[in-house]
């Protein structure tokens, strides 16, 4: 959840730790602070709030050094207060640490340390790591970090500097992402890519139970058994652009419009010249797929509804039985999983840790796992037996937008894929799913030149308080999906149901301060939706519709329309979600809320 960011090289490292933690802070903005090491020692400011407080208070000079860390909170034990925002440091003044993760034993080590002199000042789980490492240093950071985390249970990333070894940083890792740039004459150590990308595009990717000891020169690695190792070397292919907002308002409209884009690069090179769908990274035999009786599909928040649209794309074209779990819910409840069974885990960051966690209860029981990911070498890419990218490049807003919609692309082709091999499709339906497919982001460009109509539809709802989203079939987590993101952005509340289970108690929330939007795009339970229409507003209820072009009858069931291009229903999902983010968006920005980093969230949740 939170960012942390270490750099070693020639320039003044405040100065780059505060363009590193801009690049963070969706991962968190409870607070921020850095450390930098100089002639007399550590330097460390803190400041609750998000980055530009950290910003005013270091002013225009920047601190003096070319070595320090840095850190933005999203907080967990302890509130956000600037006695426990990061850099922590030990009882001498002369360590200093910040960390991303949860360490569950961290009361018992607090107290272990207290009792043997140490003073404890916050009420974070982080302190006792700087203390820790404190009671084991004896002239080698590195050796007394390697000792501090074989105590840690739980998930940590870790950047540690000590006074007495001003041109180093140590890093470790365990369940949380942790990666290092490495540059000319310098070396930065990051929570996520964007934050090299103006440094380098050469990046060191740590495994778990790595301990890399990081200078100007690059990093030397050491695994869990403190033999030094060649980490995993990649080349990023995104630029620095990517990253940035390109001319628009905020992070979540740029890559709301950039959807056809990470579409167009999810669904590329995935069908060959002989019409066989093509999933190179997926390790299983056309035989061994053969074998698959069943599918689960494990993910969180977005990712989640993504797999709801999945489960009705792989029963309808493959014809194989498909569960959803939520993951925090799924390695819980004792599964039944076993060799032909087929775990699909949807993670955005790759580091998601319940996703994780259900990839692993999953493979124990002796299922395989295929991943839907973002994020080259991130941690999910190394458990499953293979993965499917999503190439929507990066996701600052804190809101999933664009990966939302590649998700979707890519579980299409999962789904054709499994279809295929199956023989539950014959070829040339296969091909005519695909042409349409392959429409997709032209349909979403379409879609994206009626924004001023959807602008204007938002103004009229700035007041409510409350709104209910209806669908069916796909349209349901069409609906969620909607419903999710007018409560991340906006803070208003929103439930999204079945149309058909709005009688069995939700509309008796129906009133008329009460928007309701209906998924309502053609399809075989189209009269359905309609009826579902009628009644809401027999009751008071303005009803915004999501409706397929040239359907001029549903006019007379809303008050407002938002027209999509015609498509078949199976791949409605993702033309009829366009709306709704563009909706969700225009309310928030109106109401002047931060749609970029809506309270109390964070981009990636890489803790239980």
């Amino acid at each position: 959840m939170c960012g942390i960011v270490g750099y070693c090289g020639t320039r003044q490292a405040s100065d780059v730790l505060l363009r590193g933690l801009a690049r963070l802070e969706y991962r968190g903005y409870d607070s921020a602070g850095l450390t930098v090491i100089g002639e007399e020692g550590l330097t460390t400011v803190r400041r609750v709030g998000k980055l530009h407080h950290l910003a005013e208070a270091l002013g225009d000079e920047p601190l003096a050094g070319t070595v320090g860390i840095g850190h933005t909170r999203w907080a967990t034990h302890g509130r956000p207060t600037e006695e426990n925002a990061h850099p922590h440091a030990d009882c001498t003044g002369a360590i200093a640490v910040v960390h991303n993760g949860i360490i569950e034993n961290y009361l018992e080590l607090r107290e272990e340390l207290a009792a043997a002199g140490h003073v404890l000042r916050s009420e974070t789980d982080t302190e006792a790591v700087a203390h820790l490492v404190e009671s084991y240093y004896d002239g080698d950071l590195t050796a007394a970090v390697a000792h501090a985390v074989k105590r840690l249970n739980g998930s940590y990333a870790l950047a540690v500097v000590h006074a007495s070894e001003p041109g180093t940083i140590v890093a470790a890792r365990r369940d949380s992402p942790l990666i290092i740039g490495v540059g000319e004459a310098e070396t930065i150590v990051a929570s996520d890519i964007p934050v090299v990308l103006e440094y380098t595009r050469e990046v060191l990717v740590l495994e778990d139970g790595d301990v890399a000891t990081v200078t100007c020169d690059g990093a030397v690695v050491r695994g869990a058994d403190g033999v030094a190792r060649e980490p995993e070397r990649m080349h990023v292919a995104w630029d620095l652009d990517a990253a940035e907002k390109g001319g628009y308002d905020t992070f979540m409209l740029k890559e709301i419009h950039e959807q056809p884009t990470a579409i167009r690069s999810t669904l590329r090179g995935r069908m060959g010249a002989d019409g066989i769908v093509q999933l190179s990274e997926i390790t299983l035999t056309d035989s061994e797929i053969t074998a698959i009786e069943r599918v689960f599909i494990v993910a969180c928040g977005t990712s989640y509804h993504a797999a709801i649209i999945a489960k009705t794309l792989i029963e309808q074209w493959a014809r194989i039985p498909v569960e959803v779990d939520v993951s925090s819910e799924f390695r819980y409840r004792d599964p039944i999983v076993d060799a032909r069974t087929l775990v699909v885990a949807i993670t955005q960051s790759g580091e998601t840790a319940d996703t994780l966690a259900g990839v692993r209860e999953a493979r124990a029981n002796g299922a395989r796992a295929f991943a839907i990911t973002n994020v080259v070498g991130s941690r999910v890419t190394r458990e499953s037996d293979g993965v499917i990218y999503t190439h929507a490049g990066p996701e600052i807003g804190v809101a999933a937008t664009k990966t939302f919609t590649a998700q979707i692309a890519a579980l299409m082709v999962l789904a054709l894929k499994l279809a295929q091999v199956k023989g539950a499709l014959e070829q040339a339906r296969v091909e005519s799913i695909w042409e349409e497919v392959t429409r997709l982001p032209e349909i979403v460009e379409a879609i994206l030149g009626s924004n001023d109509d959807i602008e204007a539809c938002a103004r009229e709802y700035l007041d409510a308080s409350s709104s209910l989203f209806l669908g069916r079939g796909i349209g349901v987590p069409v609906a969620m999906e909607g419903a999710l993101k007018l409560k991340e952005i906006s803070y208003i509340h929103a439930e999204a149901y079945p149309a058909g289970e709005m009688k069995h108690g939700p509309i008796a929330l129906i009133t008329e301060e009460v928007p309701v939007v209906v998924v309502a795009t053609q399809g075989h339970t189209y009269e359905k939706v309609v009826s579902n229409m009628q009644e809401v507003r027999a009751r008071g209820a303005r009803v915004i519709a999501v409706a397929t072009h040239g359907d001029d009858e549903i006019r007379r069931h809303a008050e407002h329309v938002l027209y999509v291009p015609r498509t078949s229903e199976a791949i409605s999902a993702i033309p009829a979600t366009i709306p709704l983010q563009l909706l969700a968006y225009h309310i928030a920005a109106l109401k002047g809320c931060n749609v970029d980093q809506p309270r109390n969230l964070a981009k990636s949740v890489t803790v239980e």
